[in-house]
This record gives structure tokens, C-alpha cells and sequence, in this order.
């Protein structure tokens, strides 16, 4: 299990490591740039040993002036590159003044060190610095950001106008949100992390591992059959998107469940029942099922909308809404979620998610994680936002699942997410592990697929195939 921090987080680990603990900032400086040396002595095996370091005035800059003090001793040619606006941090002054050796004049090197901007970056980068990030983009160096690449938001990702497009970034102390969320990972690279010393504890934002999601697939016990396993409900499908029923009811198939049963109209379930036989079909949801999924491919209705409030007002399982059944609250009633009488689970992307909250796309993609923190918390519901990193939460907890591509692109993809999660939670999980743990197979069943096909190529019915080795993989190694 991995951890992510706001910028905020960050700081407050920071503050504690030097005011509680007693660790100066100028030895925690010192701990980060020599882990940025160490891995820049890494790739200088592969690219060349011609290193320069771009630093600005803040403490990334003072980081920056470490690793060239400590590559200028090994022997390394290595040269800075003063990007700041002649005002620097105390720690920042002191390491430029300890630095002994040469300034360079222009953006070239086998190396670049990116040392410009830290996470807590919060303005839209312009000017002479917009003009040195460029430079460093079309330098053809390899190029290591320290702890964010330059022109990135440390809280979500997005670029501030231009980016430092980076080949390897060095996350001092943890992971930050800003390594996983939007165009975080595009700009990225290889992310690894360097431990200074720093000590963060809270309730902070979390990523699965594969030993974390095996714990949802217990290893089954001989005596038991198909009602041990539960029954999963799913209302989905329409004369347009007869396709959306199909993809749920296959990944419910494929997610340990004993029953699977749809509801939908006639056209929906006659095309359906030569090729899944071993689905149960129905003209109305059951509500004796263990959890019952409203919503792909239903149309927005005020039929579709009165169903998800008759489920809300007199269904007892685990109730979980997507698509459609989303759009028609959004239509109709946003406040719907003040009525429900059960757990319930929202499984929406990024646009339908703004539409139900009344948020504008720009504020929910420049906060994602708080944006459902608080309508989560709010409506005690548990908001799985769907992204090119899906936030999870329960108002409190939040999990990012960091595994998939864009194979997961295309449509069908969320209507196999809300298949599969209703199949593990009829089977026994709770609707915040269940989303979890969907999120997670579907993403290592694209990577497993995409492996073979491409990510342009793949299929959701390649995806489906991939369900089992990502199930298997994550089980067993």
C-alpha cells in the first residue's frame, strides 16, 4: 500500500519533522539532494555524465545546488543553471553560496536536473521560466524533476500553463497526489521515492497493492454452493444500448457471485439469453438480491428515476448507481440521496459527477479527491470517481487505484466496473471494498489485455477475458 499527499499534507509532515522531531530543514535539504545525485549517477551510466542542474529560488532549488555539490565532488562535469528571480529561501541562499562550481548559460546537457519549482507551485508559470521549461523539453537530455516536475500542481496534477515533460521524478519523502492525478503521470515519467527522514502520518490518500486486493478472493470452502455466494441484481439496458446489460451481467458473471440476474425490458433480455444462459432474467429488480445496480444503459428517464428512489426508500442490500441511473438524479432530483434506507454506491466519471453536484468540470478536475470527500461525506454515500486515476471514497477514507490504461477508454468500461463490484458485493464485500476491488481487477484485466492487443486495440471483450489472469496474478503471484 502506497501513500499520496496533498501539498498541505506535505508541509504539515514537514513543519512536524523539524519542530516536533528536531531535524533541521537544512539536513533534510541535504538528505534530498543526495538521494537526486544517487539516481542521477544511475542514469548517468545509460546517458552521459555531463550533468545540469536547473534551479530556482525556493528549497527545490536548494535541493538542487546539494545534488550539484555532491556530483561536482565525485568528479562529474556539472553545471547550474540559475533560473530563480534573484530571491531565494534561506536554505536555498545558503547551498548556492556552498556551490563552488560553474554556471552555465544555456539549457544543454546529457543530464538535466529540473529544480525549478516544488509542489507547492500554485500559479500559472510564465515568462522566463515558461521559456527555460521549453528549452528543457527540446533539449533531447534525459531529465530528472525533483519531487514535481516543474509547471505540475502538486494537488492534482494539471499543468500550470507549461510542464517540465520529465523522464524521472524523485518524490522527496512520499508520493503526492500530483504524481497520479491528471496530467500528472504524463509528465511524470518514472517516479521513485527518496526517504529523508521525514515522518507523515495521518489519513492520507492510499493506493492499493495486489497483496492488499488478494484478501478480497478468500479461498472458497468445499462445503458450500451457489446461495453461499449471494445474488446479484443488475437494471441496466435499453433498446439503444442493449450492449451496456450484456457488459454488466459478463463481469458480474466473472466476480465470484453465485447468482446473476438483470432486469430489463424483453428486447434486452431475448438477446441476451442464448449467449449467457446462466443468468436469471427478470421484468422487475429483486429486491431479495444482496446488491442491485441501477443504471447503464437505461436512458434518463423519469421511469429510470423513479425506480432509483423506490430503491432508495424500500431496498435493504447494497445498492450501487451508474450512468444513467446518475444522469436521471441529476435530471430530476440531485437531493435524491437524502431519502435512501441503504448503503449506497455512486460509480460516476468526471462529467456525470459534475452534472450531479452542480460543480463546473474545471473545479472537479482541479480537486478531485475533495470534490467527493465532501459529497461522500455529505450524502453518506460512497463516491467511486471515475478518472485516468479513479478516486474511492467514503468521505474519510480515500483509496486511488493506480492500476489500468486507456484500453479502459473506450465505452463499456464502467459497465463492466458496475458488474463486477455488484457481483463482489452480493458475494459478501462491503460497497467501499467492492469498489476497491473492481476498480482494481478492471484495471490489471486492461493492462493484461492490452499487453497482447495495444491499447488501441483492445476490446471490452477483451477485458472480460482478462478479468481471470488478473484475478489469478493477483491471487497468486
Amino acid at each position: 500500500m502506497q501513500k499520496f499527499l496533498s501539498c498541505a499534507q506535505m508541509r504539515a509532515a514537514d513543519e512536524y519533522t523539524v519542530n516536533t522531531l528536531g531535524i533541521p530543514s537544512s539536513v533534510l535539504m541535504q538528505r534530498a539532494g543526495e538521494a537526486v545525485a544517487a539516481e542521477v549517477e544511475k542514469a548517468a551510466e545509460e546517458f552521459g555524465k555531463n550533468i545540469l542542474v536547473v534551479c530556482g529560488g525556493g528549497n527545490n532549488g536548494g535541493d538542487g545546488y546539494v545534488c550539484a555539490c555532491v556530483l561536482l565532488e565525485k568528479g562529474y562535469a556539472v553545471a547550474v543553471f540559475d533560473a530563480s528571480d534573484g530571491n531565494y529561501s534561506p536554505d536555498c541562499a545558503a547551498r548556492k553560496k556552498a556551490y563552488k562550481g560553474r554556471y552555465a548559460k544555456e539549457i544543454k546537457g546529457d543530464i538535466i536536473v529540473d529544480c525549478i519549482f516544488g509542489v507547492g507551485l500554485n500559479r500559472k508559470v510564465e515568462g522566463d521560466c515558461a521559456e527555460i521549461i521549453d528549452e528543457i523539453n527540446s533539449s533531447g537530455a534525459f531529465i530528472i524533476s525533483v519531487d514535481i516536475p516543474s509547471g505540475i500542481s502538486g494537488d492534482n496534477g494539471l499543468v500550470q500553463g507549461i510542464a517540465v515533460n520529465a523522464d524521472m521524478t524523485v518524490a522527496i519523502a512520499e508520493y503526492k497526489l500530483g504524481h497520479v492525478l491528471n496530467d500528472g503521470p504524463d509528465y511524470c515519467g518514472a517516479v521513485v521515492k527518496a526517504d529523508i527522514g521525514i515522518k507523515a502520518e495521518g489519513d492520507y490518500a492510499v493506493a492499493y497493492e495486489d497483496a492488499d486486493i488478494a484478501r478480497f478472493f478468500p479461498e472458497r470452502r468445499h462445503n458450500t454452493h451457489k446461495g453461499s455466494y449471494g445474488s446479484a441484481c443488475i437494471a441496466a439496458g435499453s433498446d439503444m444500448y442493449p450492449g451496456a446489460a450484456a457488459l454488466c451481467v459478463c463481469a458480474a458473471l466473472r466476480s465470484g457471485c453465485g447468482y446473476v440476474k438483470l432486469s430489463s425490458r424483453d428486447s434486452v433480455k431475448n438477446a441476451l439469453v442464448t449467449a449467457h444462459p446462466q443468468a436469471i432474467y427478470l421484468s422487475q429488480p429483486d429486491y431479495s438480491s444482496k446488491c442491485l445496480a441501477i443504471g447503464p444503459g437505461c436512458g434518463d428517464t423519469i421511469q429510470v428515476y423513479e425506480g432509483i428512489v423506490s430503491a432508495l426508500k424500500n431496498y435493504r442490500g447494497k445498492l450501487i448507481i451508474d450512468a444513467d441511473g446518475l444522469n436521471a438524479l441529476s435530471k430530476y432530483d440531485p437531493d435524491a440521496f437524502a431519502q435512501k434506507e441503504c448503503p449506497v454506491l455512486i460509480t460516476p466519471h468526471v462529467k456525470e459527477f459534475s452534472r450531479l453536484t452542480g460543480k463546473k468540470l474545471p473545479s472537479v478536475l482541479a480537486d478531485p479527491v475533495n470534490c467527493a470527500k465532501d459529497y461522500a461525506k455529505k450524502y453518506g454515500v460512497i463516491v467511486l470517481l471515475k478518472g485516468a486515476s479513479t478516486v474511492i471514497t467514503d468521505g474519510e477514507r480515500v483509496v486511488l487505484n493506480l492500476r489500468g490504461n486507456t484500453a479502459l477508454a473506450k465505452g463499456g468500461s464502467g459497465d463492466m466496473l458496475t458488474g463486477f463490484a455488484c457481483g463482489t458485493a452480493a458475494r459478501g464485500l462491503n460497497l467501499f471494498d467492492s469498489a476497491v476491488c473492481a476498480s482494481y481487477v478492471l484495471g490489471c484485466a486492461a493492462e493484461i489485455a492490452s499487453a497482447e492487443k495495444t491499447e488501441y486495440c483492445t476490446t471490452a471483450e477483451d477485458i472480460l477475458e482478462g478479468i481471470a489472469a488478473a484475478v489469478k496474478t493477483i491471487t497468486l503471484g
